[in-house]
């Protein structure tokens, strides 16, 4: 998390609003590759929640680590059951994976 007063970084990822000299709250995971994988833009009102953002992250290293042979569902925590993507899932996710079982 990073402050930007003179709306620099803001303005080259598109949170900047000129008109009012405010910044609206961007999110951005980059990948070590500087490949954006995640973005959340909120305005200045409402804040985001760290934990989620951590969260994410341990979700995209996790997928990561696995090459893409594994998925992270929503809510996924590290050591949850993880989702095997293909053709095999579609339409299966929730026979596969169930949140109240699997969290």
């Amino acid at each position: 998390m990073v402050s930007d007063g003179q709306g620099g970084v803001g303005t080259i990822y598109g949170v900047y609003d000129e008109n009012a000299g405010v910044e609206l709250r961007g999110r951005f995971i980059i990948d070590p590759d500087g490949v954006i994988q995640a973005m959340e833009v909120m305005t200045p009102p409402v804040g985001r929640m760290l934990a989620e953002t951590i969260r994410q992250v341990q979700a995209f290293q996790h997928v990561r680590a696995t090459k893409g042979a594994e998925a992270c569902p929503a809510g996924w925590m590290p050591g949850k059951k993880t989702l095997k993507p293909g053709p095999a899932l579609v339409g299966r996710v929730w026979e596969e994976w169930n949140p109240k079982k699997d969290h």
